[in-house]
C-alpha cells in the first residue's frame, strides 16, 4: 500500500513521527559506542534487529507470505542486494558519528530526497518540473562547495546519500511489505554476521561481554534502535499523504544537525553554513512542489469535470 494521497491520520503522525524522533536522536546512541569499531556495531544492529522483526512479522500473520517469497530466486537476488546497501548505509553512519562527522551525516540525509528525484528521473523517466532541477542543482552547488572548502568530496554525505536512495529504489521492487522486507535483509546478513563475532573474539577484539555491562546493552540495544524505527515508519507512511511525508522527513536530519553543532561542538564555519543555506532552501523548493501538486490533485477530485 503507498502512502494515501488523501488524508492524514493521527495514527500515521504518530507512527511516523516516533521513527524520525528515534532517528534524529540516534547520534546520541551511537556516540555512546564511538569506542567500538563500526563493523563490530553494525554485526549487533543486525542480528538483534532479526528477532524483533521476526515477532512483528509473526503477530501481523505473514511469516508464512514471507517464507513463499523468500523460495523466489528474483526475491532473494534483490533482498541480497538491499541488504548489502542497507549495511553499508549503516556502516557508514556509525563511523561517522564516532568520528565526529555527523554533520556530513544530517547533510547526506538532507540530500537524499533530492537525490531520489534524480533517481526517479533518471531510471525511470519520471519528469522534473523547473522548481524540481533548480532544487537538485542547488544541493550539487551545495556538495561543490564543500568539496572547495575541504579539498576532497564529501564522500560520507554522498555515500549516505546513494546508498539510501538505491536502497529505497530497489526496495520498491520486493514483493513483500516493508517490514517482511526487513526481516528477509537482516535473515541473509545474519550468517556475515555471525562470522565478524567469530573472527572478533578470535581475535580477542570483541567488546560484547569483554569490556563491561554498558557495552553489552547498548549493543544489544542497537538492534532495538535499528528495528523499531523503520517499522514505526513503514506502517506510519501508509496513513499519510505524500506530501506530509516529505515535510516530516527533515526532522531527523535537523536534529541531527542541531546535536552536531550544540551536543557534539562540530566545527561549523561560514563555508558550511553556506553551504546548508543552499540545502535548506533547495529543501523549501521541492517540498512546495509536491504541496503544490497535492493540492491541485485535491482541487481536481473535489470539483471533477462536467
Amino acid at each position: 500500500m503507498s502512502p494515501s494521497d488523501h488524508r492524514d491520520t493521527r495514527e500515521g503522525f504518530l507512527f511516523a513521527g516516533g521513527a524520525y524522533f528515534m532517528w534524529g536522536f540516534l547520534p546520541l546512541y551511537m556516540k555512546a559506542l564511538a569506542h567500538v569499531p563500526a563493523w563490530e556495531v553494525v554485526p549487533h544492529r543486525i542480528l538483534w534487529s532479526l528477532p524483533i522483526a521476526g515477532l512483528v512479522v509473526w503477530w501481523q500473520g505473514k511469516a508464512g507470505a514471507l517464507v513463499k517469497a523468500a523460495t523466489t530466486p528474483r526475491t532473494l537476488a534483490m533482498a541480497f542486494l538491499t541488504a548489502s546497501l542497507i549495511s553499508v548505509n549503516w556502516g557508514t553512519y556509525v563511523w561517522a558519528i564516532g568520528a565526529g562527522r555527523a554533520l556530513e551525516t544530517a547533510l547526506g540525509y538532507y540530500i537524499n530526497p533530492l537525490f531520489s528525484v534524480f533517481l526517479a528521473a533518471v531510471l525511470i523517466g519520471e519528469r522534473l518540473s523547473r522548481p524540481q532541477v533548480f532544487a537538485i542543482f542547488l544541493a550539487a552547488l551545495a556538495v561543490a562547495l564543500l568539496t572547495w572548502e575541504a579539498g576532497g568530496l564529501p564522500w560520507v554525505s554522498i555515500v549516505l546519500t546513494v546508498s539510501w536512495g538505491f536502497y529505497a529504489y530497489f526496495k520498491r521492487t520486493l514483493p513483500v511489505d516493508p517490514t517482511q522486507g526487513f526481516l528477509l535483509e537482516v535473515t541473509l546478513l545474519a550468517l556475515p554476521s555471525l562470522a565478524m563475532f567469530g573472527w572478533l573474539e578470535r581475535e580477542g577484539a570483541s567488546h560484547f561481554l569483554h569490556t563491561g555491562a554498558t557495552d553489552a546493552l547498548l549493543l544489544v540495544g542497537s538492534g532495538v534502535v535499528t528495528a523499531i524505527p523503520l517499522m514505526l515508519y513503514a506502517t506510519g507512511a501508509k496513513l499519510l499523504r505524500l506530501s506530509t511525508i516529505a515535510v516530516m522527513q527533515y526532522s531527523a536530519p535537523t536534529m541531527i544537525f542541531l546535536i552536531a553543532v550544540f551536543v557534539f561542538h562540530e566545527p561549523f564555519g561560514a563555508t558550511k553554513l553556506a553551504a546548508f543555506a543552499l540545502i535548506w532552501t533547495a529543501l523549501v523548493i521541492y517540498t512546495w512542489t509536491l504541496i503544490a501538486a497535492a493540492r491541485h490533485r485535491t482541487r481536481r477530485e473535489a470539483d471533477p469535470p462536467r
